[in-house]
C-alpha cells in the first residue's frame, strides 16, 4: 500500500514535469497548439520595440454649409463645393491651446492606462516636456503590433445626432466598457456573438435613456390614395463616432433604461479564427474607449525592433549550467541518503517544476535575472529537501528552522518585487513564487514522501 502511494506521487510529479517542459499539445484546426501559457519574457531576453509619437503638425480639411454645420459628404470636388455654397476650411489636428504640458502629460497617464490594460507591464514611457513627443519601449511579441495600434488612437467616442451633428454625449459618459459574449441571432441561432457593452456613468445613463426616448422608431398608418393603409416608419437617427469616423447609425427600438448599450461587432462566427477576429477588434475598442481620449493627436515617426543583447546561446550556456548543477545534486543526494535520496530527488523535481509553471499563471515578467532567481529558488529547495532528510525524525523543527533563518531574504526578496526596475522586480517576483511554492510544497507532498518512505523503511 506505502509503495503504491509513492508510485502514485511519482507519477503525478513526472505528469507535472511533462507539462512543464513539453507542455500539453491540442489540435486547433489543422495544427497542433500548446494550452500552457507561455512565459512572458522581458525586453533583454525577448527584445523590444522602440516607438516615438510625434506630435501631429498637419492640418484637417472640413467643410460647412452656409449656417457653418459640418457636412459630411465626401469626396467633393471644388467646383462641387462651391455650387452649393459650402465653405472649405483647413484646421490644425492640433491647435495651439491644444498643445499644451497639461495635454502632454495627460496623453501620457492614457497611454500608460491602455498598455496596462492590455497586460504590458513591463514597458519604459518618457515625455518629451518641450516638444511633447512620447517615447516608448515596449516588448516584443506577437501583440506588439495591436498595442501600438491601441496607443496611436486617439479614442474620441461621441453619439451624435445624423441630422446636424449636434454632440449628445462623449467620452466623459462612459463608466467603463467590456467585451461580452452572446449565442448569434436568427432562425438558426448558430454561433458565438461578439459584443461591446458601453456602461455609462450615472449621468450619462440619464443622458442614454433621454435620446433613446428622443430617438425611437415610430410606426404610424398613412392612407393612399386607393384609399388603402400602408404602415410607415419615422426615424430620427443618432450617430456613433470614434475618432470622428462613422461606426454605425441607428434608432432605438425602445427605451434604454439599464445605463448599458452593446455593439454588435461582426455577425455571428462559427470558426476559432473569425471568432478570435472579432474578439481582438472589440478588446482594441474595449482598450481604447475604457481609457479615455488622449487629448493630442500624435503620429508614429518611429517604430523600430531592436534585438535582445543576450543571445540565444548566452541563453543556452545558463540553461545547460543550471541542468548541470540540478544533476550533480541529484547525484549528492543519492550518495549521502540512498534510497530516501530517491524521494527527495523525486520532491525536489517536482518543485522545480511546478514553480516553472507557476510564474508563467502568475504574469512574472522572466529576465535573465528572474532565471537566476529561480535557480537560486531551486537551491534553496534543496537544501531544505537535504534539511529534512538529514532530521528526517524530527521534519516540523527542521521545517521551522529552514525557514527562521531565511527570514532576512524573504524581507529582502518582498521588497525587490515592488522595485520599478525589471531585473530586480523579476528576481524578486520569481523568488517570491518560489518560497511561497517552498512553503506549501513542502509541508504536503516533500513530507508525505518522507513520511511514507520512512515508515516503509
Amino acid at each position: 500500500m506505502k509503495k503504491i502511494k509513492i508510485i502514485t506521487i511519482a507519477l503525478a510529479i513526472v505528469a507535472v514535469t511533462m507539462i512543464a517542459f513539453v507542455g500539453i499539445y491540442t489540435q486547433t484546426q489543422n495544427r497542433m497548439e500548446n494550452q500552457i501559457k507561455d512565459y512572458s519574457l522581458a525586453m533583454d531576453l525577448k527584445g523590444s520595440r522602440n516607438i516615438r509619437l510625434k506630435v501631429n503638425t498637419q492640418n484637417k480639411t472640413t467643410i460647412k454649409d452656409g449656417d457653418g454645420k459640418i457636412v459630411e459628404e465626401e469626396n467633393l470636388t471644388d467646383e462641387q463645393i462651391a455650387e452649393k455654397g459650402y465653405v472649405k476650411e483647413e484646421t490644425p489636428n492640433n491647435p495651439e491651446e491644444v498643445k499644451t504640458l497639461e495635454n502632454y502629460k495627460s496623453s501620457q497617464n492614457v497611454i500608460e492606462k491602455r498598455l496596462k490594460k492590455t497586460g504590458v507591464g513591463n514597458y519604459k514611457i518618457r515625455l518629451e516636456e518641450t516638444t511633447g513627443d512620447i517615447l516608448l519601449e515596449i516588448p516584443e511579441n506577437d501583440t506588439t503590433d495591436q498595442v501600438i495600434s491601441n496607443i496611436s488612437t486617439v479614442g474620441k467616442f461621441e453619439i451624435v445626432d445624423s441630422q446636424n451633428n449636434e454632440v449628445l454625449m462623449n467620452n466623459q459618459d462612459i463608466k467603463q466598457v467590456k467585451v461580452m459574449y452572446g449565442a448569434g441571432e436568427g432562425e438558426t441561432n448558430s454561433g458565438t456573438a461578439v459584443y461591446l457593452d458601453i456602461e455609462f456613468t450615472k449621468e450619462g445613463a440619464k443622458k442614454i435613456e433621454d435620446i433613446s426616448n428622443q430617438y425611437v422608431k415610430i410606426e404610424s398608418t398613412e392612407t393612399t390614395e386607393n384609399e388603402t393603409e400602408e404602415q410607415t416608419t419615422a426615424e430620427k437617427k443618432i450617430s456613433l463616432k470614434i475618432d470622428d469616423s462613422e461606426i454605425m447609425s441607428t434608432s432605438f427600438e425602445k427605451p434604454v433604461r439599464t445605463g448599458k448599450l452593446q455593439l454588435s461587432i461582426g455577425k455571428a462566427a462559427t470558426d476559432q479564427t473569425t471568432l478570435q477576429d472579432y474578439v481582438a477588434q472589440a478588446s482594441s475598442m474595449a482598450t481604447v474607449l475604457d481609457t479615455g481620449n488622449i487629448p493630442v493627436k500624435y503620429d508614429i515617426e518611429e517604430n523600430q525592433y531592436i534585438l535582445s543583447d543576450i543571445t540565444d546561446s548566452t541563453l543556452v550556456i545558463v540553461l545547460y549550467m543550471i541542468l548541470a548543477a540540478v544533476i550533480v545534486g541529484c547525484i549528492l543526494l543519492i550518495i549521502k541518503h540512498k534510497k530516501m535520496g530517491i524521494l527527495g530527488i523525486i520532491s525536489w523535481i517536482g518543485f522545480i517544476s511546478l514553480l516553472m509553471i507557476v510564474v508563467r499563471y502568475t504574469n512574472v515578467v522572466i529576465s535573465l535575472e528572474g532565471i537566476l532567481g529561480m535557480a537560486f529558488a531551486f537551491l534553496l529547495d534543496y537544501i531544505l529537501v537535504n534539511q529534512l532528510l538529514v532530521k528526517i525524525k524530527d521534519r516540523k523543527e527542521a521545517y521551522k528552522d529552514f525557514f527562521i533563518k531565511i527570514v532576512p531574504i524573504i524581507i529582502a526578496v518582498i521588497t525587490f518585487c515592488f522595485m520599478g526596475w525589471t531585473p530586480i522586480s523579476s528576481f524578486g517576483m520569481t523568488m517570491f513564487w518560489g518560497f511561497v511554492l517552498m512553503a506549501v510544497y513542502n509541508a504536503i507532498i516533500t513530507s508525505s514522501l518522507l513520511k511514507i518512505g520512512k515508515e516503509e523503511k
